[in-house]
């Protein structure tokens, strides 16, 4: 069993009361390499100057997660299967709408991966498909949501 840790912080600025919620959502995530990325609401949520549109926000972060640790699990497959890829470019797309509760969540995500193979790479799209089908049994990140995740390989 594995632990993974992110520290989170967020401080409220001298100037702000809070309390008249009127107050910035900047925080940074800090990881255990040490990398810093800043964060925020996302703008469509909370309205800027509360927000930082420039900023990483939870959203967007939880798409990057899921197409990230799909893309793992299917460059893994495809190595094991002595399967030469050269890139792997997935413009992932999440949506945030009501659930079945009635309540926001991330309902919906869209991986579309396009895939360039080794020039002495042949890959039938079946085999393909097959490949992205394994990755999403695998991924640690899929398996612990609710979300609905479809893969479109782009051809």
């Amino acid at each position: 069993m594995s632990q993974y840790k992110a520290l989170i912080q967020w401080n409220k600025k001298p100037t702000e009361t809070f309390i008249d919620r009127q107050y910035s959502r900047v925080h940074q995530w800090q990881f255990s390499t040490g990398t810093c990325i800043e964060a925020s609401s996302s703008p469509t949520i909370v309205p800027l100057p509360y927000s930082q549109a420039d900023n990483i926000d939870p959203e967007e972060a939880f798409v990057a997660a899921l197409s990230s640790c799909h893309m793992l699990f299917f460059l893994d497959l495809a190595a094991q299967q002595k399967l030469v890829v050269n890139s792997y470019v997935d413009n992932a797309c999440g949506t945030l709408a009501l659930d079945t509760r009635g309540k926001k969540a991330m309902t919906y995500v869209l991986l579309a991966p396009s895939i360039a193979w080794g020039d002495n790479t042949i890959v039938s799209k079946q085999l393909e498909m097959q490949l992205h089908h394994q990755a999403h049994d695998l991924c640690f990140i899929a398996n612990s949501v609710l979300t609905q995740v479809e893969i479109k390989p782009i051809c």
